[in-house]
């Protein structure tokens, strides 16, 4: 309950800050000799536009270039750990069943040595849980490390899509953010992918990628 303090208040000042947009625009209207026009009929013309969008952030992860980049790279190293857990797992498999077949078959020289066969085994799928939870956690790393360099790279981005476009404020329609509803012309999430791709460029699909300056 209490993490969800700072978008309660987000989401009151967001409120507060389009009905301040809609009293300025009604206001000047009034002076213009048109104030019989209501909120309603002012929201629902759609020559008026307020300085503010929103952005559709599935929309721009699935078509951001440096996204399915960074997509990618996490993909194949999810491939990599996945493919070494299997290959130390068919290996613990194939010892314990080899050890099966001698016990069964009496073929241990003496009761010392199965039991220190039964204890490498042992030993082995240890190692291969500390090796699951070591990767397991670098991938969840890497994971974190990539949606911050995302996060950061969009943001500082925003600042340079918007020094031409003048927005006030520009939201995302993730659930943790402010608007739970938003007509579509403040949509401008095509716009933001143009203006993304433009600056990283086409996939590369390296295996590290990196934002281009």
């Amino acid at each position: 309950m209490k993490n969800s303090t700072p978008y309660i208040v987000s989401g009151v000042l967001a409120v507060a800050l389009i009905i301040l947009y809609i009293l300025h625009f009604t206001s000047n209207s009034s002076v213009n000799g048109t104030s019989g026009r209501d909120l309603s009929v002012l929201l629902n013309d759609s020559s008026v536009t307020l300085p503010i969008a929103y952005v559709n952030v599935d929309s721009l992860l699935f078509n951001y270039n440096f996204a399915k980049d960074l997509n990618e790279s996490l993909l194949r190293k999810e491939e990599s750990t996945r493919a070494t857990l299997n290959q130390r797992e068919n290996q613990i498999n194939s010892a314990a069943q080899e050890f099966e077949r001698k016990l069964r078959n009496n073929a241990f020289l003496s009761q010392e040595r199965a039991q220190q066969e039964q204890e490498r085994i042992v030993q082995m799928n240890q190692e291969y849980q500390q090796l699951a939870e070591r990767l397991t956690q670098e991938f969840m790393l890497e994971q974190e490390k990539m949606n911050i360099q995302m996060e950061d790279t969009i943001k500082s981005r925003m600042i340079e899509f918007n020094k031409n476009k003048n927005y006030e404020i520009i939201f995302s329609n993730r659930t943790t953010s402010t608007v739970l509803y938003a007509d579509k012309k403040y949509d401008i999430t095509n716009d933001v992918v143009e203006f993304l791709n433009s600056k990283y460029g086409p996939v590369t699909a390296t295996s590290s990628a990196e934002e281009k300056k």
